[in-house]
């Protein structure tokens, strides 16, 4: 059977590319996608959009590359600084359409360059939409568990929609379908990590059709795997980020400076298209989906992508080690870092891949034993980065990686030593840079979203923080340490406490503790904070005064976890020092105080908590 050929087309104002499995219809030369034509339905996308103020203004189409096995086009918008009087945006910014024989999808992808002479400026976020038809596209999927029938459009607005404190939360009060009264809509309550994310879209109904967004990789994201990003919402909406400061904030900006030039690959990622004529097995689109997503990994990076920029397989190298960790207070031996995330980038200090925006980033998680190799690397200078799973702080190499064409660079066995000055007099948590482990309450019945009930990530639903004035509506947590439970008496959040005039108050923490013996030195306590927003952090000891404050941290974080339905955010950790004359025999309490005050959605997530004693000759 003969091959389906390319196709190209000019259609009026429009460029049609057409692979016989599915027809994209593209304005020129502004590269607004505005039309998807697949599986018996004659467009994908909605068709009501405005599409005179959309894609890129004063762009250049161009056709790339056309084979018989594959079609690449470009609209591309060059910055001209010397002419650049007005342009708000100092980038020149290339979008790339590619369509394949017999491939039931395509891919996208972008190219921004900052040629020299550009003014200062921040990206904060960058991202592809598609806005799909909302008459069709009502189910999402983005996990196994996550998945469900969405609102309608019209349910986010008034009538039909009551606008929650949280601007992108919405009571459902009259939804088309019934069946979603009362409940609560939030595009953030269906973001996910980059580790663990990679496909995430919408079937339709009549006919039965699957859109999915597929990352074959992560590398061109900002932020490393812990980053979450947005995937679907009401709209119906399929996002591809590709550069965001969500959960972070200002920290994660891509700062440029006056003159500096930077190129940058986003993607490809795939749309990748399926259907069924048995709406009994729509579910099956998904299963297929993730089938799609696995086989597309395997095939990054992909041959066929025609920019120079872009970095083909053979001119990547890679990189291979074993990770141990060092902590003589939990083993005698070296303990095997299993299960670790282990990472290049070009951030220079340990943690701060975090926020490093600019440039490409590579990870991995290690066997069970420690072991690991991080492929398809492009060629640079970084350093080798990692965090492992009940322990505290971020791992950074001593030594800087080059990468070159082809190369395979062995580092042979790795020691991460934690910080640690002591044995462990107590702790609280587990070290996952996350707050899951700690109290989650029910979400009040009013403010409910049925997917999160029963759910491991029941932290998603909307107004836990006024929880915390239901759980301790006078008196602030207190947590006694041999006899309380973090998974029960330790709440997740550490928010402000909603007075009776409905004023939001500052609160403080208490953490009781006995010591049979004070040791005579300096005692360290670790505070691993998993996000932070708008917060004063004050630790004390015994007292609260000057003389007792051990730890003070003012206007930390702008992670926006709380109205955002997460559990974790920038990870930072703090080491507080507490010599032994602030402490006495028997009975002792650390005061964690959240001290601003008059903000609901202001507050702390704690990852892990430990006191240490000193050093002595015999521990």
């Amino acid at each position: 059977m003969a091959k389906m050929k390319l196709k190209l087309r000019n259609q009026g104002p429009y460029v049609v590319m057409d692979s016989g499995v599915v027809k994209l219809t593209i304005l020129k030369p502004q590269g607004y996608l505005t039309g998807i034509s697949y599986g018996g339905m004659d467009n994908l996308l909605d068709v009501k959009s405005n599409e005179t103020s959309r894609g890129l203004k004063g762009a250049e189409y161009s056709v790339v590359h056309h084979s018989n096995d594959s079609l690449e086009v470009s609209f591309k918008n060059t910055f001209i600084p010397s002419s650049a009087n007005g342009v708000k945006l100092p980038l020149s910014v290339d979008i790339r359409y590619i369509v394949k024989t017999g491939v039931s999808g395509f891919y996208n992808y972008a190219i921004y360059e900052r040629p020299s002479g550009c003014p200062a400026f921040d990206l904060a976020q960058t991202r592809m939409a598609f806005k799909l038809r909302r008459e069709k596209f009502h189910y999402m999927a983005i996990t196994d568990e996550k998945q469900r029938i969405m609102p309608m459009p019209e349910d986010v607005l008034p009538p039909r929609g009551k606008q929650l404190i949280v601007p992108e939360s919405v009571l459902l009060v009259d939804p088309i379908n019934p069946d979603l009264k009362g409940e609560v809509d939030d595009k953030y309550q269906y973001s996910m990590d980059n580790k663990d994310s990679g496909v995430h879209g919408w079937i339709s109904s009549g006919p039965t059709v699957g859109f999915w967004l597929i990352f074959p990789s992560q590398e061109f994201r900002n932020g490393g795997p812990t980053k979450q990003n947005l995937t679907v919402h009401t709209g119906p909406f399929c996002l591809s980020m590709l550069h965001g400061t969500h959960y972070i904030g200002e920290d994660i900006l891509a700062h440029f400076e006056e003159g500096e030039t930077w190129t940058k690959v986003f993607g490809p990622f795939f749309v990748y298209l399926n259907s069924t004529p048995d709406v009994s097995k729509a579910h099956d689109l998904w299963i297929d989906a993730k089938k799609q997503r696995l086989i597309e990994e395997t095939l990054w990076p992909y041959a066929f992508v025609q920019s120079p920029y872009y970095v083909a397989a053979k001119e990547r190298g890679s990189v291979s080690g074993r990770l141990f960790v060092q902590d003589r207070y939990v083993s005698d031996s070296l303990i095997p870092a299993k299960y670790a995330y282990v990472g290049l980038s070009v951030a220079t200090t340990p943690g701060s891949w975090q926020t490093e925006s600019k440039d490409y980033q590579f990870w991995i998680q290690t066997d069970i034993i420690g072991n690991f190799t991080i492929k398809n690397v492009i060629p640079g200078v970084y350093g080798l980065h990692g965090w492992i799973p009940g322990f505290v702080g971020d791992y950074l190499d001593n030594e800087r990686i080059t990468i070159s064409a082809g190369s395979q660079t062995q580092l042979g066995n790795l020691t991460y030593v934690p910080l640690r000055d002591g044995p462990t007099l107590w702790e609280i948590g587990y070290p996952d840079r996350t707050a899951i482990d700690y109290y989650v309450p029910d979400v009040n019945p009013i403010y409910v979203n049925k997917l999160f009930l029963n759910s491991p990530e029941k932290y998603r639903q909307y107004g836990l923080w006024d929880r915390y004035t239901d759980v301790h509506p006078e008196f602030d947590q207190t947590f006694t340490i041999g006899s309380s439970n973090p998974k029960t008496d330790w709440f997740f959040a550490h928010v402000d406490r909603r007075g009776a005039d409905n004023k939001y108050l500052p609160t403080t923490w208490t953490i009781k503790f006995n010591l049979k013996s004070v040791t005579t030195g300096t005692h360290k306590f670790r505070l691993a904070i998993a996000s932070a927003t708008r917060s004063d952090l004050k630790v004390h000891v015994n007292a609260m005064d000057i003389e007792h404050l051990v730890i003070q941290v003012l206007n930390l974080g702008t992670d926006n976890a709380v109205c955002r339905h997460g559990v974790h955010g920038l990870y930072r950790l703090f080491s507080g020092d507490i010599p032994s004359t602030l402490l006495v025999k028997g009975d002792n309490s650390i005061f964690l105080s959240q001290a601003r005050g008059g903000d609901a959605l202001c507050g702390l997530f704690y990852d892990y908590l430990r006191l240490e004693a000193p050093e002595t000759a015999e521990s």
